[in-house]
């Protein structure tokens, strides 16, 4: 019972997960950004909810409605576009480093159809492993388990040594970033010095050709 918990424990903090919900309207296309590292399996669930005017209120059902789920990668290519049901899954990997978004928009030629057209989104974005599925772990003998446990733990080992390089990544170009900006600021420092010290020069400069000029001096 206590590895279970210290199993749930590890894998409730290792995974990374956000869940909201937001309303939509006909042709509305809503978009999130998850930044993730390279090779990383992100996985989205969503499920889509309409207004009914009758019982004012969200229902589950919307028969014929749809979205179009788009992910696009932090070069700007695209590498999910696919239309799914009123709730449904998707997945995709990123190749590349940085922010992804997430696009969702109702096939709103489907949407006619719907009093007021509106609509509430829900969605859960998992990166990186998923929790253990305790259906298929109870299925399996004592040996099994623990190797199937063994192998998800290294999983998500391999999830958060890439998390680490990534956040490395990160780190180390904000401060090239941070360092360059010093550097223009002092650069800029002592420019600005030298052009007031040329400027000083030449007031008094000017002020002595002026005084020799109308012989005060």
């Amino acid at each position: 019972m206590k590895s279970q918990l210290i199993g749930f424990l590890i894998n409730f903090w290792i995974s990374s997960s956000i869940a909201l919900y937001f309303h939509s309207g006909e042709r509305e296309e809503k978009c999130i950004i998850e930044d993730v590292p390279s090779d990383t399996l992100v996985t989205g669930n969503y499920k889509v909810q309409r207004w009914d005017i009758h019982k004012h209120d969200f229902l589950d059902s919307a028969p014929g409605l749809g979205m179009f789920v788009t992910v696009t990668t932090p070069s700007a290519e695209v590498i999910l576009s696919k239309l799914y049901g009123p709730k449904a899954t998707f997945s995709f990997t990123s190749y590349l480093s940085g922010e992804h978004i997430i696009c969702l928009q109702s096939n709103s030629t489907r949407l006619v159809a719907f009093a007021g057209s509106r609509l509430r989104i829900h969605l859960d974005i998992r990166v990186g492993e998923h929790f253990l599925d305790e259906t298929v772990v109870r299925a399996k003998d004592k040996v099994n388990e623990v190797n199937f446990r063994l192998e998800h733990l290294i999983e998500q080992i391999h999830h958060i040594s890439k998390e680490q390089n990534y956040e490395r990544e990160r780190e180390e170009k904000f401060r090239n970033i941070s360092e360059q900006t010093n550097s223009n600021i002092l650069w800029w420092a002592v420019a600005q010095t030298f052009i007031l010290i040329s400027i000083g020069i030449w007031q008094i400069k000017s002020l002595r050709d002026f005084f020799i000029t109308k012989k005060l001096v």
